[in-house]
C-alpha cells in the first residue's frame, strides 16, 4: 500500500476541516480509512451510510460518527464527498441543498457519469461542486483520481478537495470535464485491462508446462513489480520497456509477437475509445432521463 505526500501549500484550515462521506460503500470505506491513516482526527469525519448492518460495520471497524441521517453527517463539514451510486445522487444531493448553500460546503462528487451542470442543479446555486474520478486501487491505497473544477471554484476549494482524494493515491486535475470519458477509459478500466494480460500470461504459461499454483505467483508478482519499479522511476515508460528488453534476447523475441504486423498500439487505442464512448452514452442515458 503507498501513500502519496500532500501537495506543499496546504493551510491548516484544510488541515482541520470536517469532512463528510456520504455512502460507506468501497470508496466511501476507502477514503475514509485513507483519511484515518494520514492521521485526519476520527472527530473530523462523518460518514452516512443507510444500511444498518454497513453503519455497524463502519463504526465497529473505524470508530467514527456513522448515521444515517445525512443532514447531520453533513453538519459543519467543509467538504461532502458524494460516493453514493449514480443514480441515487439526485435524491441524496436535493435534500441536502439548503444545508450545503447555508454552510458553503464544498461538494466532491464520485458518482461517475454525472455532470457538473446536473450536480449544481441538484444542490443549487451557489454551491461549489468538483468532480473527481477515482480508480479501484484507491482500495488499498494506490488509486489515482482525476480532479476537474469548472471555473469560480477557489484555490482553497480546489486544495480541499485534492487534500481528501489524495487520501487514497495520486491526483491530477483535467481542464475540461470532457476529458473524464477519456480518464474513464485509461486509469478508469484500466486496471482490468492489465488484469487481462497477467491471467493470459498465465494461462500460456501453464499451457508451455507450469504448475498452475507456480504460473499465477509468478504472473501476480511480475504485475505488482512492474507496477512499482514504473510508480518508482520518472515516467519513462518506454525507458524502462528498452531496460528489459536485450538486443536479440527473449524479451525481444516475445515483444515482437505482442507488437507484430500490425501493432499493438492501434489495438489500444481502440480498446480506450470504446470504453470512452461507452462512457459517454452513459452519461447522456443520465442526461435523458432528466439528470441534466
Amino acid at each position: 500500500m503507498r501513500h502519496q505526500p500532500r501537495a506543499t501549500g496546504y493551510n491548516h484550515c484544510v488541515d482541520s476541516a470536517k469532512i463528510a462521506i456520504i455512502g460507506g460503500g468501497n470508496m466511501g470505506r476507502a477514503l475514509l480509512g485513507g483519511l484515518l491513516r494520514d492521521g485526519t482526527p476520527r472527530g473530523q469525519v462523518r460518514i452516512g451510510e443507510a444500511s444498518g448492518a454497513a453503519r455497524h460495520e463502519l463504526h465497529r471497524e473505524f470508530g467514527v460518527f456513522v448515521s444515517d441521517d445525512n443532514a447531520a453527517v453533513l453538519e459543519g463539514a467543509a467538504i461532502a464527498v458524494i460516493a453514493v451510486k449514480p443514480q441515487d445522487a439526485e435524491a441524496v444531493l436535493v435534500p441536502l441543498g439548503a444545508r450545503l448553500r447555508e454552510q458553503q460546503s464544498l461538494v466532491v462528487s464520485v458518482a461517475a457519469g454525472i455532470e457538473v451542470r446536473s450536480l449544481q442543479a441538484w444542490c443549487g446555486t451557489p454551491v461549489a461542486v468538483v468532480r473527481a474520478m477515482p480508480n479501484r486501487p484507491a482500495l488499498v491505497g494506490a488509486g489515482v483520481t482525476a480532479l476537474y473544477a469548472p471555473a469560480g471554484i477557489a484555490v482553497a476549494q480546489r486544495a480541499l478537495a485534492e487534500h481528501v482524494m489524495r487520501a487514497v493515491g495520486a491526483v491530477v486535475w483535467l481542464a475540461d470535464e470532457s476529458a473524464l470519458d477519456v480518464v474513464t477509459a485509461l486509469s478508469g478500466s484500466g486496471p482490468a485491462y492489465f488484469f487481462l494480460l497477467a491471467e493470459q500470461m498465465m494461462a500460456a504459461a501453464v499451457l508451455l508446462g507450469l504448475e498452475p499454483a507456480a504460473a499465477r505467483t509468478l504472473a501476480v508478482e511480475t504485475l505488482h513489480g512492474a507496477g512499482m519499479l514504473a510508480h518508482a522511476g520518472d515516467g519513462d515508460l518506454a525507458r524502462l520497456r528498452a531496460g528489459v528488453t536485450s538486443k536479440g534476447g527473449t524479451t525481444e523475441a516475445a515483444l515482437q509477437v505482442l507488437d507484430g504486423a500490425q501493432g499493438i498500439g492501434p489495438l489500444v487505442q481502440r480498446a480506450l475509445a470504446a470504453a470512452a464512448d461507452r462512457s459517454r452514452e452513459l452519461a447522456a442515458r443520465f442526461a435523458a432521463k432528466g439528470h441534466g
